[in-house]
């Protein structure tokens, strides 16, 4: 099924058309004004002197006809955005450096983790503390832009939730692109699960490219169970849910993927873990 995208732009300004109202510049803007003369007529020359011969004007050539201008490339921002462009693995350092420091490297980061692990707090705060200018992109933020219409899978997991979460997902990976692109960092964030490759790591490393840098931020069971509490809205789940999201996010042990547990840290100090371990998957990228 198609759906449509939005509202097709204006078209452009076709050279040889002029303003749908018949307002030409020139006719606003005379030139000076001389008393007894005809508005609009040919200036008349002034005679020669005396003992001047004038030689007979050269025929002016005719204008070239007004070539089109050719069409603007398509940009996104200010630096194009190639189509199907996608994010490539930053240049690991030479082994006679220092390990990097992704404090000051573009990157596509996705924070995954269980409702209630701080994923969107560590998200935030990570990417005000930046050197270097980083966009944080939330999942939950942009499925919440459908306002008429939501689907709450609180209400129930169905077709019309499934459809929508991956709408959200595709938009966010075109912004990520498109951030990336402008060279602007970005850090996304999701509750990927690993029963589900192809839809979960799969499609974000689909939708961003092979150079997204995904970490897992899984906290104990009761710290998860603590911090949900204090949400509110739709995004506050029931217990019996949160058990069961962690209990599906414990199969990322094993997975080769670098898991944080902020059981014990505050926001700041995880997001200070989270560098330390970008800068060890720069030097050697997971396998996933």
């Amino acid at each position: 099924m198609q759906h449509a995208v939005g509202s097709p732009l204006p078209p452009p300004h076709q050279p040889g058309h002029g303003p749908a109202d018949g307002w030409s510049p020139a006719a606003h803007h005379p030139g000076p004004h001389h008393p007894g003369a005809q508005q609009g007529s040919a200036p008349v020359p002034p005679p020669p002197a005396p003992g001047f011969t004038q030689a007979p004007s050269a025929p002016v050539p005719p204008a070239p006809p007004h070539a089109p201008a050719p069409p603007a490339p398509e940009t996104t921002g200010h630096v194009p955005l190639p189509p199907g462009g996608q994010f490539a693995m930053p240049s690991a350092p030479p082994a006679t450096a220092n390990a990097p420091d992704p404090a000051g490297t573009t990157l596509a980061v996705l924070l995954i983790g269980p409702a209630g692990a701080g994923k969107t707090s560590v998200a935030k705060y990570w990417a005000d503390h930046r050197r270097v200018p980083t966009a944080h992109i939330s999942l939950d933020d942009v499925r919440e832009w459908v306002r008429s219409g939501f689907a709450d899978p609180q209400s129930g997991w169905n077709d019309h939730s499934e459809a929508q979460y991956r709408l959200a997902r595709r938009t966010c990976g075109f912004a990520a692109r498109n951030f990336l692109a402008n060279g602007i960092s970005c850090i996304l964030d999701d509750a990927v699960f690993p029963d589900r490759p192809v839809v979960g790591l799969g499609g974000w490393k689909r939708h961003v490219g092979p150079g997204l840098l995904p970490v897992v931020l899984l906290p104990g069971l009761e710290i998860v169970l603590e911090r949900n509490a204090e949400r509110s809205g739709n995004r506050r789940l029931p217990d019996e849910e949160v058990a069961r999201i962690h209990g599906r996010m414990a199969g990322w042990y094993g997975s080769g993927l670098p898991i944080i547990d902020n059981s014990q840290l505050d926001v700041p100090q995880t997001a200070q873990i989270l560098d330390d371990v970008l800068a060890r998957s720069i030097a050697s990228p997971p396998k996933w």
